[in-house]
């Protein structure tokens, strides 16, 4: 949901969503209730901001295109790659010295996530 940092006074910031609706019977119950604050530099000192919106604000407003359809299943696809490459103990170890051999280089991966991703998206492209 939200984060809060509270301080000695009380609540210095919040940001977030403080409130969602609750689809019950068929139909929502209540609105969104979403805070914000700016980390930014600035002179104006009005860094937090509360939005209402309605409880269908965030529906589609257009039906699901086959190129979405297909982002989706490629993501879906690649992420259980990574998630299966990273319980394999027998890649693992291979993976690991391959990531520190690329790390310290130029356009290198700077996470072990990354660059598995990587690897997989590459795998995944070359297939398809």
């Amino acid at each position: 949901m939200a984060k809060t940092i509270v301080g000695a006074a009380g609540i210095e910031t919040i940001s977030g969503a403080l409130k969602k609706p609750v689809r019950k019977n068929g139909h929502n119950h209540g609105n969104y209730l979403i805070a914000t604050h700016r980390t930014a530099e600035t002179t104006n000192p009005n860094c937090q901001r509360l939005y209402v919106h309605n409880a269908d604000a965030f529906k589609r407003s257009t039906p699901v295109k086959a190129s979405e359809i297909q982002q989706r299943q490629r993501f879906a696809a690649i992420a259980a790659a990574v998630a299966a490459r990273k319980k394999d103990p027998a890649k693992m170890a291979a993976d690991q010295a391959a990531y520190r051999a690329q790390k310290d280089t130029a356009g290198g991966k700077q996470s072990l996530r990354s660059y598995l991703w990587s690897l997989e998206m590459a795998a995944y492209d070359g297939q398809h």
